[in-house]
């Protein structure tokens, strides 16, 4: 059972932008913790060249378009400030988030799979189309490419397009120093690999390891979870629901177990 403040004078580190940040830490504070926000990711869209033109005029060639973000989603919906052309593909997200904003957006979602995470979803994603059918996937530069492979493998098409690229902003190195050496964070919270791996390259440029060690680490999804552990972190806290408040309370049921 979660205490009413069970994250009392924690200071926790909130690696979204300021645009995704925000119902983030209101969690933190719920529960008593001090959120610190330094984004570690941040999404610059790309320019809008002759071949994503091209896939973006012939939207009604395809039977479906899959969205594994928010980002994805808003990126994609800004390549079209006159609306959306009138027939659409069916829509799938992943995750719950996504589909919200998708529902929101008046643009379904078509299918949500039971798990968020690629590897769930390209499974129950074949399951529920037709052989041969057309898919579009926007995403960033940094995303995998397991949901277009398996696609393919079982008999349909794919195409994926690069809709924005992830980068960390350069003002986070120094605050995330500032956070580590001062000894202003107690507990690490990781979003995508892309945050674990922006957040080590501020600690090896500034040879912050040994300060990040002493932090308890919690994280979401498998992905993220292994890159963690390639970077030799122990992981104290991982659930099994991929989302922000199943990784707070499972971060809370971590520090109950260890008092």
């Amino acid at each position: 059972m979660i205490t009413p403040e069970p994250l009392a004078g924690k200071q926790v580190l909130i690696p979204r932008g300021a645009g995704q940040a925000k119902s983030f830490s209101r969690l933190i504070e719920k529960y008593g913790g001090i959120p610190v926000e330094i984004p570690l990711i941040s999404f610059k869209p790309i320019s809008l060249d002759g071949n994503l033109k091209q896939v973006l005029n012939s939207l009604e060639s395809y039977d479906w378009i899959v969205f594994t973000s928010n980002t994805t989603v808003e990126t994609f919906l800004s390549f079209f400030p006159e609306g959306l052309p009138a027939h659409l593909p069916k829509v799938a997200a992943i995750g719950d988030r996504t589909g919200i904003l998708l529902e929101k957006k008046g643009l379904g979602p078509h299918f949500v799979p039971s798990k968020y995470v690629a590897e769930v979803f390209a499974e129950e994603f074949i399951a529920n189309i037709n052989p041969g059918s057309r898919v579009l996937i926007p995403k960033g530069n940094l995303a995998r490419e397991h949901i277009a492979m398996t696609i393919r493998e079982n008999g349909s098409y794919a195409d994926e397009i690069v809709v924005y690229e992830t980068v960390l902003p350069e003002p986070s190195k120094l605050k995330l120093k500032k956070a580590l050496t001062g000894g202003g964070l107690d507990i690490l919270m990781f979003t995508s690999p892309s945050t674990v791996n922006h957040f080590m390259e501020a600690v090896e440029e500034y040879g912050l390891r040994d300060e990040a060690d002493r932090c308890i680490v919690a994280c979401i999804g498998p992905v993220t979870h292994q890159r963690l552990l390639e970077f030799g972190f122990t992981v104290h806290a991982s659930p099994e629901q991929y989302t922000v408040a199943d990784m707070v309370e499972s971060t809370i049921e971590y520090l109950e177990s260890v008092q």
